[in-house]
């Protein structure tokens, strides 16, 4: 009897297993379909507007390039001289100095020759006390302003610091450290001036900046990461960015905007509060609660994805804290789930509530669930001799080539497109990264998410850590 119960319930999971798979597939089909038909669609029409007139119209919009700063004394200098050397009018830099315990905020006052300012600041988003705002007496960096406050712990507290210090209709959030292609500004804020309908934020590609060379703040020459860890995100970059949220672009699903690199609209932002400064994913977060206020007021949006690499940052170069950054992620994700579990299935939340938020729940937020649980199955399930291998085997088998796949044309795409890598070679080698990725890379993420799951489950102390940056190469130190 007991054997019989054994067999049924292994029945059960078979079909159960199957299914799921099936499911997963047919929907990555119907990703990649939209994928490829975005990407075109960008293609034909990037030239809808000329850039050239855009830039001389008078109603081109103002953006407020904003970037948090913590302990950032060792290349403040030349990052801050690389966001005021972006190619576009009407724009201004505001760095916030959030409550530094080294000379940052002393080397931005010498290099840029700032003085304390009278600064009308409204606090239309609670932060920590502002101690004040700081411009300089040159012309030359006259569309940077220095915000010096008391650390908030999260770059959530100083990215709201300098959303109220801003002054134009949209502002663009990044990183200090990270480096953008010159026009990047005027890439992002496109879209908010073409269409019909309101944008409210746009994002783009990030690419791995891992052994690249940098010249006076912008990348000189792109080098394929050396590291194995850097390597397998670059080989996730591509796939997620070129592949994934193009797609969710195309039917207006779009619920991530990367952190280090997005640009909102600064009204709406504000009427949402900002940045949520608890938050563990304040990105993924805004964003849910931007489309939450556009739903209820029943205003007609979009947000939009260009399928150009114009940002570049340093990733983890090492398991610990490789495992720190997912395990934060994967919080971040439960955290705004769970925020927001009462748009699940609301028809006031239209695809937000019946398509996106199910998406992210179950191929997201469950698999990292049903894969241990699947494990743990499948072992029992094999030592007792109640389990059909040969199908799990061979469902599993063809769950691996359709990803290797899907990752093999994510690849080939964006070397047609852009021509990321140097050589053959390159190519080859991410290739080799995408087959034993599954593995070698990807049980990691999966015990990430669990453990993010698990500290979220009790209320573990939020801590954001610290990713120790190596910094890039420059063509000075190259040549000398």
């Amino acid at each position: 009897m007991r054997n019989q119960i054994a067999h049924q319930f292994y029945y059960v999971f078979e079909i159960f297993i199957s299914t799921f798979s099936l499911t997963y597939i047919l929907f990555y089909i119907f990703l990649s379909i939209l994928s490829y038909y975005a990407i075109l669609k960008h293609l034909r029409y990037q030239k809808y507007i000329s850039e050239d007139i855009l830039i001389r119209s008078n109603h081109l919009l103002g953006v407020s390039v904003i970037a948090p700063a913590f302990n950032e004394g060792v290349s403040i200098v030349y990052n801050v001289k690389s966001l005021l050397s972006l190619t576009y009018p009407k724009y201004e830099v505001i760095i916030v100095n959030d409550g530094s315990t080294d000379d940052t905020l002393m080397k931005l006052i010498t290099e840029f020759e700032l003085v304390k300012v009278d600064f009308y600041y409204q606090e239309k988003i609670v932060t920590k006390p502002i101690r004040g705002h700081y411009k300089s007496t040159n012309p030359i960096y006259s569309k940077l302003m220095v915000v010096d406050k008391e650390n908030g712990k999260s770059k959530a507290d100083g990215s709201n610091a300098g959303i109220n210090s801003s002054q134009y209709p949209l502002f663009l959030c990044t990183d200090v450290d990270c480096i953008l292609k010159r026009d990047t500004i005027l890439k992002l804020a496109k879209p908010f001036m073409e269409n019909e309908k309101r944008v409210i934020a746009t994002g783009a590609g990030i690419r791995i900046s891992n052994s690249c060379e940098v010249k006076d703040g912008f990348l000189h020459k792109v080098h394929f990461p050396e590291d194995w860890y850097p390597r397998f995100q670059e080989l996730e970059y591509v796939r997620s960015f070129l592949f994934g949220r193009m797609a969710w672009s195309q039917i207006n699903g779009l619920l991530l905007v990367s952190g280090g690199l997005g640009m909102f609209d600064t009204e709406i932002a504000i009427k949402v509060g900002g940045y949520w400064h608890k938050s563990l994913g304040e990105d993924m977060e805004l964003i849910t609660r931007m489309r939450k206020y556009m739903h209820e007021n029943k205003q007609k949006f979009l947000i939009k994805y260009i399928p150009e690499s114009l940002c570049w940052t340093e990733v983890p170069d090492t398991r610990e804290i490789l495992i720190r950054q997912r395990t934060r992620w994967a919080r971040g994700l439960v955290q705004t789930l769970f925020l927001h579990r009462k748009m699940f299935l609301n028809p006031k939340y239209g695809k937000t509530a019946f398509l996106i938020l199910p998406f992210f729940f179950v191929f997201e937020f469950l698999v990292p669930i049903i894969e241990l649980i699947g494990v743990v199955i499948l072992t029992i399930g094999f030592f007792n001799h109640s389990i059909n291998v040969e199908f799990l085997l061979t469902v599993a088998l063809f769950v691996y080539l359709f990803y290797f796949l899907i990752t093999l044309i994510s690849i080939l795409i964006d070397d047609l497109l852009y021509k990321s890598y140097a050589n053959y070679k390159e190519l080859l080698i991410l290739i080799f990264m995408a087959i034993i990725e599954p593995f070698v890379y990807h049980p990691l993420n999966v015990y990430a998410s669990l453990k993010g799951y698990w500290f979220f489950i009790r209320q573990t102390e939020q801590k954001w850590g610290v990713m120790i940056r190596k910094g890039f190469a420059t063509t000075e130190k190259v040549t000398s």
